[in-house]
């Protein structure tokens, strides 16, 4: 019996083609736009249940489905959906996003082409402070006069290193030395092809509130502008058991547990035996462990007994 190829259409998302190339700005010269991408939520369904063609019309069933996969962490069918940006983006910026090595990858060359003539600037209330706590991040933000000089001096640097730069290649010098001073403030651009699977891993680790704000702001873009408009019910369901849940480790479990049954005592021996609660001259020592704790706690409403009125 001869079996005849059935007839597929390509998925359409009208939310998503409605805004194919257009540029989202960001920063003071950076954008992201989408070029192209496949599937959507239903694809994702027809994966699961591997099958073909029009897949459940019960749109509730999807959703459910969808969330049961992220919930339990099954995420090879979200593999099937894949987005093509093309971004502008700052290099040292793009530094951090190249360390996703799960993207297709093009970037734009100043080996090949004159560098792109623009750089990222900062107001004076955006110089952020060093935070006390962590090494790789920032906490609050210079008063702005003393911003204005920062300004003022990377408007400087930012003008030296271009005029440098245009002298060399005025000069003949080849693209490939003549760029080698330049600022990592310049802007580069890419296209960036990744699957779903591979981008949620993405946003959840840069729009954490501890990611860098240049790379968090791109990333929130990317999931609240376009992945909210491309897979709506994955977005919702990344959400509420990615971006906003909360992890435990069975200590903090049952931390939670003598906490639950009103035992402070109890609860603040168990952190003391884990080695949360050291002190040195009569003050409790920074413990990175227990402060991540004790923010878990504060997202539920609860109070560590060991910290003070």
């Amino acid at each position: 019996m001869e079996h005849k190829a059935e007839h597929l259409q390509s998925v359409k998302v009208e939310a998503l083609d409605a805004i194919l190339g257009e540029p989202f700005k960001i920063l003071n010269d950076g954008f992201i736009r989408v070029i192209d991408y496949m599937g959507n939520d239903t694809a994702i369904v027809q994966a699961a249940r591997v099958s073909y063609g029009a897949g459940t019309k019960q749109v509730l069933r999807d959703k459910e489905l969808i969330r049961y996969l992220l919930r339990h962490e099954h995420t090879s069918p979200f593999e099937m959906c894949e987005i093509k940006l093309h971004i502008r983006v700052p290099m040292d910026c793009w530094r951090q996003w190249i360390r996703h090595r799960t993207a297709n990858v093009n970037e734009y060359s100043t080996r090949y082409s004159v560098a792109i003539d623009s750089s990222q600037t900062t107001l004076p209330g955006s110089w952020r402070m060093q935070a006390a706590n962590n090494k790789q991040g920032s906490a609050g933000f210079m008063d702005t006069s003393q911003g204005q000089l920062m300004t003022d001096r990377e408007t400087e640097l930012h003008n030296l290193a271009t005029s440098i730069y245009n002298e060399r290649i005025e000069a003949g010098v080849a693209r490939e030395q003549a760029r080698k001073d330049l600022p990592l403030c310049t802007y580069t651009e890419a296209y960036w092809k990744i699957d779903l699977k591979n981008l949620l891993h993405f946003l959840w680790l840069r729009m954490d509130s501890h990611a860098q704000a240049e790379i968090r702001s791109y990333a929130t873009l990317i999931g609240e502008q376009i992945l909210a408009k491309w897979c709506p019910l994955t977005w919702e369901a990344f959400k509420d058991y990615k971006m906003a849940a909360i992890k435990l480790s069975v200590q903090e479990q049952s931390l939670i547990a003598s906490l639950l049954q009103n035992n402070n005592e109890a609860a603040s021996e168990k952190a003391k035996s884990m080695g949360w609660l050291e002190t040195k001259d009569d003050k409790l020592r920074f413990h990175l462990e227990r402060f991540e704790f004790e923010n878990k706690l504060m997202q539920m409403g609860i109070k560590a007994p060991w910290k003070k009125a």
